[in-house]
């Protein structure tokens, strides 16, 4: 029962490894690498982490969490939709399990970030959390009573991969189109690569994420408008999901939840998108960090009253 709960943020630039204490969460050894090249590659790279970290803890055969940038497929059982694309028609979960010995629970990264921030993070004490990634893509996660909710095709919270809003101020121009061949994703417009292509195709010079919120600072208007847009579209694709789920509490993570009027700007935005006379709804800015989906993937071994 007081064994370390182990897990595995897998992502396309990192690897990262930690050991939670099962009663209060705190940090017993952590370990990043960066990603390497192919499948065989990956699965190599993970054993040896688990095996450096199981040394280090003086402790054999834990049981494995593991969060990964897509999810396994109900249909097939193999993992679908990562932008990791190596993993994409793998068995993962077996594979893994098959080289380490061991059981392996595998889930969404993003539902991973929402679990490790229900359980002990912005989302404490709250039943249902949402929790989305604005990042180099856009993804989000379910938690319920603590745990990440995959849905009954593994895909809920997939939330970056829903239609965008389109802005009158749009009218005319060539809008972009997603990877996934959906069309002008979520994911197209709240990324950072997203924001940027905005930017640039609303008139302003060719910036990334974070050059345009230091010129917004600096009171640059078409950078100021390019931060009006992206709270704009990001408020009426949140109040999508305060009218279909309605959660007790919002969580941002990714690099662009570090623009903090976020925080305060969506919600005063969302309010006309929402089909109720009054939204409380907090929106939160990840307590863990970049640290959330490693912890998360540990939890999935938690023990759940």
């Amino acid at each position: 029962m007081n064994a370390p709960l182990l897990g595995i943020d897998l992502g396309g630039t990192k690897i990262e490894i930690a050991a939670l204490a099962p009663d209060d969460g705190r940090f017993l050894l952590r370990e990043r690498i960066a990603t390497p090249v192919g499948y065989d590659a990956v699965l190599a790279a993970m054993g040896e982490m688990v095996e450096r970290a199981e040394t280090q803890l003086g402790v054999r055969g834990l049981p494995l969490g593991v969060g990964i940038p897509g999810c396994i497929s109900a249909a097939s059982g193999v993992v679908q939709g990562a932008n990791t694309t190596t993993l994409n028609g793998r068995p993962l979960d077996r594979d893994l399990a098959r080289l380490l010995h061991r059981p392996v629970r595998l889930d969404n990264d993003a539902n991973c970030m929402a679990a490790s921030e229900a359980v002990d993070g912005a989302g404490a004490g709250a039943r249902v959390v949402f929790a989305a990634i604005l990042g180099t893509g856009v993804g989000a996660g379910i938690a319920l009573d603590g745990k990440g909710w995959p849905g009954a095709h593994g895909i809920a919270g997939e939330w970056g991969h829903n239609p965008a809003p389109r802005l009158p101020e749009d009218r005319g121009l060539p809008m972009p189109h997603c990877w996934c061949g959906r069309g002008m994703c979520l994911e197209t417009l709240l990324s950072g690569p997203g924001l940027a292509a905005d930017h640039l195709r609303h008139g302003g010079a060719d910036l990334d994420a974070r050059q345009i919120a230091a010129q917004a600072a600096q009171g640059e208007p078409a950078a100021q408008a390019s931060l009006a847009r992206y709270a704009e579209r990001l408020a009426m694709a949140l109040a999508q999901v305060i009218n279909l789920l309605d959660p007790e509490v919002i969580v941002l993570g990714g690099g662009l939840s570090n623009l903090d009027m976020l925080l305060h700007e969506v919600p005063a935005r969302w309010q006309r998108h929402v089909f109720s006379d009054g939204v409380a709804t907090p929106l939160r800015a990840a307590l863990h960090g970049d640290s959330s989906g490693v912890r998360g993937a540990a939890w999935l071994w938690r023990a759940v009253p």
